[in-house]
């Protein structure tokens, strides 16, 4: 759940980046994705972007990025594109989570699938099980 705060996080930022809003006012604008944990971080790395820290060593000091994110967030300080780079940062987490959700799915579904052969075979058993008990009986 937390990267997936993280991507809504990245992709919004790099967006209103990229409509020319201040880094400041972005990360105060979308304060509001986060869960209120993330939230206090947030504010508390946008504290540090006020007082000139770079973007990339505050969101990792508050513990608002991943390792790939990281690196990606100091390519864009040094390129001066941190909107697009952001943008990318949230397309990469989000394929991500999609791989996580698909493998998940390929794991899930057999043990569904299983599980639900058992609970139907107990029922069949159950229901055969006074036909058996009345057929022995009448010997």
């Amino acid at each position: 759940m937390r990267v997936y705060q993280l991507t809504r996080l990245y992709r919004t930022v790099g967006m209103l980046l990229g409509g020319g809003t201040p880094v400041t006012q972005a990360l105060a604008m979308v304060s509001g994705l986060l869960d209120h944990e993330l939230q206090q971080r947030l504010d508390q790395a946008a504290r540090s972007i006020r007082e000139g820290q770079p973007i990339s060593q505050s969101l990792d000091a508050h513990g608002l990025t991943t390792p790939v994110a990281l690196r990606m967030l100091r390519v864009g300080e040094r390129t001066g594109q941190m909107g697009q780079m952001m943008e990318r940062i949230a397309t990469f987490h989000e394929e991500e989570l999609a791989r996580w959700v698909e493998r998940f799915t390929r794991v899930f579904e057999p043990l569904l699938m299983a599980a639900i052969g058992v609970v139907i075979g107990g029922i069949v058993v159950l229901m055969y099980f006074p036909i058996f008990e009345l057929a022995g009986s009448m010997h």
